[in-house]
């Protein structure tokens, strides 16, 4: 599916190197003061910075939301929001090379073989560029968090295994990653503050569920955890029932919610490697292939404000 939501519903529309990717907003509650200088510090934020890891193509889109529709001087006026955000600096040629080649780590094959066909230019739909309309769905989604006294944020807590306390060297260690052809990954954190008891529901719709299922859609995104985590299971029951993670039986209990995402490696590096292909006669085969183009480094330096994205339209959503 296309859509994320069953009250403050987002649908998204695009492909990674086509003319545009955008959302249509459906649910949005009239008569809210849209702040457009905080949507575009989200997308900025979403771009990231030179020598955080950074693609070259990231920091080349301008990013400039279209409104098509639902707003009127700024407010919304409770009918669909459309919005499209073009791309300015897409290069599809950059993978001429890897039309009848599949990328090791990424859904060109999976693809194909659900559809009969794929848009090998950037990976399409796959692409992480789908996360701009979630950004910009999202940063809609906080401000009206915002407004009940709910605020939703994220930073990466891990880079290349190496936490916090290493901070001042995760840009070194990504431009190495990258001088040597490769990429590495890392956590982000989210936390959930001023949220009432009482947000979630019983059994399929918990909180932690939503959660989990906003974040594993998330390009890239290999886990989710939040309170103590996996950290629980080397624990007693003593020890866990002193633990206050702000959900009980699905439900917000009022305290703060910390909840941990893990970005696996960039998966497109500059390195040699083995991929499949699919040759005239359908048969498959090994070639091996370098893959060109721009791409991050560290893809995980760029995800908080996706993450604060999906945790504010699950919140919307149950609230």
């Amino acid at each position: 599916m296309n859509t994320f939501g069953n009250k403050f519903r987002l649908t998204t529309f695009g492909e990674s190197h086509g003319v545009a990717v955008g959302g249509i907003i459906d649910g949005c509650p009239s008569g809210i003061r849209i702040d457009f200088d905080a949507v575009a510090a989200d997308l900025s934020r979403r771009r990231g910075k030179a020598g955080a890891g950074a693609s070259a193509r990231a920091l080349q889109e301008s990013d400039q939301v279209e409104w098509l529709s639902g707003l009127l001087d700024g407010i919304t006026l409770g009918t669909p929001i459309g919005f499209i955000v073009r791309n300015t600096a897409q290069q599809p040629d950059d993978y001429s090379n890897l039309e009848h080649v599949f990328r090791p780590g990424h859904a060109d094959l999976s693809y194909l073989k659900k559809y009969g066909i794929r848009d090998a230019r950037g990976g399409g739909r796959a692409s992480a560029r789908e996360t701009v309309s979630r950004v910009v769905a999202g940063s809609i989604a906080k401000q009206i968090l915002a407004e009940k006294g709910v605020s939703v944020s994220a930073k990466v807590i891990m880079v290349a295994g190496f936490g916090e306390e290493r901070a001042d060297q995760w840009e070194a260690l990504i431009s190495e990653a990258r001088q040597d052809g490769d990429s590495v990954g890392g956590v982000v954190e989210g936390l959930i503050s001023g949220l009432k008891a009482g947000v979630g529901e019983p059994v399929f719709d918990k909180l932690q569920a939503m959660l989990a299922y906003s974040m594993m859609s998330i390009p890239a995104v290999k886990g989710f955890e939040y309170g103590e985590g996996f950290r629980e299971a080397q624990m007693r029951g003593s020890r866990c029932n002193l633990l206050r993670d702000g959900i009980s039986g699905g439900i917000s209990t009022g305290d703060d919610i910390r909840f941990r995402v893990a970005f696996k490696p960039t998966p497109s590096i500059a390195r040699e490697q083995i991929m499949q292909a699919l040759e005239p006669d359908g048969s498959f085969t090994e070639r091996i292939v370098s893959i060109n183009g721009r791409h991050d480094a560290c893809v995980a330096m760029r995800a908080p404000v996706i993450v604060e994205s999906m945790a504010a339209l699950v919140l919307v959503n149950l609230i």
